[in-house]
């Protein structure tokens, strides 16, 4: 049981260093919600909106440079090209990376309503 807390503890770690990532490149709206306890997909969620395609693909990108610069590899990505809904999933942690339209439309928070929300401390930047 120890080991299983210990990838979640370290999975929490990465996904609040990819919320610092997001909220260094200005996204706004930065959510982490825990689904360690309503779902066996993934541990977190990270939900975060860009002002345009541009800073949607922009936001996204440098959360997968820079934890590329830790080692950390995203299993797959998907959206970069069109840039309305960005999809990088870690396994343990998946970013969503969304233009503002398409995240009201989708309401990931609502359909996920029973996941607590993670606290993010404000940070002055993660690079």
């Amino acid at each position: 049981m120890a080991d299983a807390r210990q990838v979640s503890n370290g999975s929490l770690e990465q996904a609040r260093r990819a919320a610092a990532l997001c909220r260094d490149l200005k996204a706004n709206d930065v959510v982490l919600l825990d689904l360690r306890k309503v779902s066996d997909a993934t541990d977190f969620f990270l939900i975060a909106s860009g002002t345009s395609d541009t800073h949607v693909r922009a936001v996204a990108g440098h959360v997968m440079d820079e934890l590329r610069k830790q080692g950390i590899r995203p299993h797959h990505a998907e959206g970069l090209e069109q840039g309305r809904w960005v999809l990088v999933d870690y396994v343990d942690f998946v970013v969503h990376v969304f233009h503002p339209a398409l995240r009201s439309y989708y309401q990931l928070e609502r359909l996920w309503g029973d996941a607590d929300e993670v606290v993010l401390t404000p940070e002055v930047s993660a690079v």
